[in-house]
């Protein structure tokens, strides 16, 4: 497979194809050699491409296994950028699907067409896969004010 340059292939890796078991990875192959690019980055790189819209509150993992994982991120300080992304990964095509808290009054349908166009941008120029869908599941409203009547202190 060839991308724009004729000299550079994506190809994709996984479990089977080494001794140890490990996450699929996309392979870039240049006359100088390989790159790989495992999921976890990819599905880093699409949390963080949608935190970075505007009214994007937070990304929520899913079931009671999110809740502990999440629990054990905050006691540990581990790195959550991933956290409520889901990447499928293929040779030359990717995609995403996030769970997301927006924040109150912003246009949903407008937040969603922004965090597909600047997930597919972010994975397009840093990974060269080309993103084929960006599924979007809202699953809660936040709302600010909300946390400020809770950090008001009731004495002074």
């Amino acid at each position: 497979m060839t991308m724009a340059s004729s000299d550079v292939q994506l190809q994709t890796t996984g479990p089977g194809d080494g001794a140890l078991a490990r996450p699929r990875a996309t392979e870039l192959v240049t006359p100088e050699g390989r790159t790989s690019i495992s999921d976890v980055v990819v599905g880093k790189i699409a949390g963080i491409a949608a935190r970075e819209v505007d009214g994007v509150h937070e990304l929520v993992g899913q079931g009671m296994g999110a809740a502990v994982t999440g629990l054990a991120q905050r006691v540990t300080h581990a790195d959550g950028r991933s956290a409520g992304v889901h990447v499928e990964v293929g040779e030359r095509e990717a995609a995403v699907d996030f769970r997301l808290t927006v924040d109150y009054g912003v246009s949903i349908p407008d937040l969603a067409v922004a965090v597909r166009g600047n997930v597919m941008d972010r994975l397009q120029s840093m990974t060269g896969l080309s993103v084929k869908e960006v599924n979007i599941d809202i699953v809660d409203l936040y709302f600010a004010e909300e946390d400020a009547q809770r950090t008001e202190r009731r004495v002074e």
